[in-house]
C-alpha cells in the first residue's frame, strides 16, 4: 500500500509557488494563469513562463518561504504512516526546491518528492530561475509537469490526498482519496468516491478506521467503506 500527497494548499497551509509569484513576479503572472485556467495551456508551459519571471536573489526567496506554514497535523500523520509501514509521497505539479526547502525547515527531510525541477544561474549579472518538468513523468498528455497518473500507476492498493485542479486527473485511477476544496467538488460532480477532510487532524482518524480492510486488499470492501 502506497500514500501519494500534493503539496500546495494539502500540506502546505498557503500555495508556495503563489506566494513567489505574488511577491517577485510582477502581474505578468496572472495574465499566465488566466491562460491556463481557460485550457489554453497546459500547466507545465504555464509554470515555467511564471517561474522564468521571478526576479529575487536567493536569499529574499528563502526568506519568503520561511513564512510558510504546514498544517499542524502532517507530522502526526507522517508518524502514523511510518509506523504502520505506509510509504508517503509526495507528489506535486508546484516547485521541488521550495517544497524541500519548506519540509527542512519544519524537519521534514527525507520523503520522496516528485515534483517540477527548479534551477537557480546567474545571467548577465543577476540572479534568474527556470524550471523543467519532472524527468519521472515528462510526457504527460494533460500538459502538467508533473503526472500524477503514471507515478500512481500500479498494482498496489493506493491512497491519494489532495485538494485542487492538478489532482482532478488522478483521483479516479486510486483506491481511495482523500479530498478537500476543488478536489473535493469534482469528485462531488463526477460521482468519485472519496473521504473529504479538513486538515491532518481530521484525516487521520478517518484513515485509522478505513484502513484495516484495505490492509488485507479488500479494494471493493474499501470503496463501500468510502461511498
Amino acid at each position: 500500500m502506497q500514500v501519494f500527497c500534493d503539496f500546495d494548499g494539502t500540506i502546505s497551509i498557503e500555495d508556495a509557488t503563489d506566494m513567489v509569484l505574488s511577491r517577485f513576479a510582477g502581474s505578468e503572472w496572472e495574465d499566465i494563469e488566466q491562460q491556463w485556467k481557460q485550457g489554453l495551456i497546459g500547466s507545465a508551459e504555464c509554470m515555467r513562463r511564471q517561474i522564468a519571471l521571478v526576479q529575487a536573489s536567493r536569499a529574499d526567496l528563502d526568506a519568503l518561504l520561511n513564512t510558510v506554514s504546514i498544517d499542524p497535523g502532517f507530522q502526526d500523520f507522517l508518524s502514523y504512516c511510518n509506523h504502520s509501514d505506509l510509504p508517503v509521497t509526495i507528489v506535486s505539479d508546484g516547485v521541488d526546491y521550495f517544497i524541500r526547502y519548506i519540509l527542512a525547515r519544519h524537519g521534514i527531510e527525507d520523503l520522496p518528492i516528485i515534483a517540477n525541477i527548479l534551477t537557480h544561474r546567474f545571467v548577465h549579472g543577476r540572479e534568474s530561475y527556470s524550471l523543467s518538468p519532472s524527468s519521472t513523468t515528462a510526457g504527460c498528455m494533460s500538459g502538467s509537469g508533473v503526472c500524477k497518473c503514471l507515478v500512481v500507476k500500479s498494482a498496489e492498493l493506493q491512497i491519494y490526498i489532495g485538494d485542487g485542479r492538478s489532482d482532478f486527473c488522478v483521483a479516479d485511477k486510486v483506491d481511495l482519496v482523500f479530498a478537500k476544496d476543488k478536489l473535493a467538488d469534482y469528485c462531488v460532480d463526477r460521482g468519485i468516491p472519496f473521504v473529504g477532510f479538513e486538515d491532518f487532524t481530521d484525516l487521520l482518524p478517518k484513515m485509522k478506521a478505513i484502513l484495516p480492510s484495505a490492509a488485507r486488499g479488500h479494494r471493493a470492501l474499501l470503496h463501500s467503506k468510502i461511498a
